[in-house]
């Protein structure tokens, strides 16, 4: 398909995302970028929430994953489920009493300064990592299948991609990524529906007869239940539900989204409506995948890549409205994922480690202007990284991210369940040596496993690591003040 085409929709798309920024971010302030001045609609906040938490890999990844794992993701997604209603039983109502614009500032007032920063710390190393990896796949596709075309080479496409980001979050912050990922998210889910349709009528089935199919083909087994396996049904529920209050509980992103909310009960109204849409939509992108899986089995095609199975399929041999529509889907799945990650961590650095609200003798000018250099230098280092994973790449980037989360977010999830389910003090200054060796153990405790075991913990090693963090506080606690 050409390449031309493409790159008008691509640019016509984001200019209606930038029109919506310029509504949304007139009159912006620090408490508009921040949380949105609480004033975001809860039915807002829940709908663009699909956008941001799914993004750009599971728009590819999760559909070709299908081929070589089936449905084997599912249990985990119902894992999900569970996380969500943990978090707005548990979490989000610690977090309005404290009235917290950086969720790590409980760390502060539990424990301490450097329990704090290490918290801080540890989130701004995994949502770099997880969102740069989010955001290479999809600068990988659109290099590969239009900017290439033109003879721009990777590290531009980059560029372009993380400077448009820049773009549009720059100023509005959380209260335009709200509206803007409400949009995306309707683009998204309209784009994997379509895909669905084109490729059964393509193989020329009917809703029944492609259910039917996918059923009898044996990619819609749920239960693995080989315990060796990293996609046992047990570790992959257990992950869901632990990666779920992880990567969604105890990430700023995330629950920006859900402070910005007027109040809990209108944040709580978000998160259970959300936890129900998800399970939807990620069998939704799972059914994709077996029609996927299924059509290239009939065709006879090959792939090395999974990643690259879904837009491959869409460009080269479903005609020029699939791949039309899967630029415009693949775009709207990157984009809430990496604004967002842009905002909280700009938000995070700004707040936990600048500590920008208690700079009272700075002037709001001053502080617009910290907040535009840290925003610039997140932005940076996005593109460095993006480049870097470019020469190194060799997994299907679904199984990347939660790998790196397990070993990032682990001693975030002991930080958090430790203040919430004990009343024990911890020595403060020993928090950030914990906080780096219950990864490095993790990380030792797997190699040994799998090479000397047979058995693969898969993303349970989140909850391992989580455990260590737990482990290594109780044997650091003090007395009750």
């Amino acid at each position: 398909m050409s390449a031309s085409l493409l790159a008008i929709v691509f640019i016509a798309y984001t200019l209606l995302i930038f029109a919506v920024t310029w509504v949304t971010s007139r009159r912006a302030t620090n408490d508009t970028y921040f949380i949105g001045n609480r004033r975001s609609p809860w039915f807002v906040v829940a709908y663009g929430m699909i956008g941001a938490s799914l993004s750009g890999v599971t728009f590819m990844s999760v559909p070709g994953n299908v081929q070589t794992q089936g449905f084997y993701y599912m249990p985990m997604v119902l894992g999900f489920f569970v996380g969500y209603l943990i978090i707005a039983t548990v979490l989000m109502p610690l977090y309005y009493r404290m009235q917290l614009t950086s969720i790590y500032g409980y760390l502060e007032r539990r424990f301490g300064f450097f329990t704090y920063k290490s918290g801080a710390s540890f989130f701004i190393l995994s949502r770099t990592l997880g969102a740069t990896l989010r955001m290479f796949l999809v600068v990988s596709v659109l290099h590969t299948f239009i900017l290439k075309q033109f003879g721009v080479p990777f590290w531009v496409a980059g560029l372009i991609f993380v400077m448009l980001i820049i773009l549009y979050t720059f100023e509005g912050g959380i209260k335009t990524i709200v509206w803007t990922d409400m949009l995306q998210t309707t683009f998204m889910l309209l784009a994997v529906i379509f895909c669905i349709i084109t490729i059964s009528r393509e193989m020329e089935w009917n809703l029944p007869e492609m259910m039917s199919q996918i059923s009898s083909s044996g990619y819609m087994k749920w239960i693995d239940t080989d315990w060796s396996s990293k996609t046992h049904f047990l570790k992959q529920f257990l992950s869901g539900v632990f990666v779920c209050v992880a990567m969604t509980g105890l990430d700023q992103e995330m629950m920006q989204k859900n402070l910005s909310c007027r109040n809990l009960k209108d944040a709580k109204k978000n998160m259970f409506t959300f936890s129900s849409i998800i399970v939807v939509v990620n069998f939704l992108f799972l059914s994709l995948g077996a029609v996927l899986a299924l059509y290239i089995q009939q065709k006879g095609l090959h792939f090395a890549d999974t990643d690259l199975i879904f837009p491959t399929v869409a460009f080269e041999h479903l005609g020029s409205i699939a791949g039309l529509i899967f630029i415009i889907g693949l775009i709207s799945a990157a984009y809430p994922s990496a604004d967002g990650a842009l905002t909280s961590l700009t938000t995070s650095f700004c707040i936990d480690i600048i500590g920008l609200e208690k700079k009272t003798a700075w002037t709001e000018q001053k502080k617009k202007k910290v907040r535009y250099s840290i925003h610039l230098l997140f932005a940076l280092v996005f593109l460095l990284l993006i480049i870097f994973y470019n020469a190194v790449k060799n997994d299907a980037i679904i199984n990347l991210v939660y790998t790196v989360a397990a070993y990032t977010y682990g001693p975030l999830l002991g930080f958090f369940f430790f203040g919430i389910l004990t009343k024990h003090q911890v020595r403060d200054i020993y928090m950030p040596v914990i906080a780096i060796a219950s990864p490095v153990l993790c990380y030792v405790l797997d190699l040994v496993c799998t090479q000397y075991l047979n058995f693969g913990f898969g993303f349970t090693l989140l909850i391992v690591n989580g455990g260590l963090t737990y482990a290594g506080m109780y044997l650091f606690r003090s007395k009750i003040k």
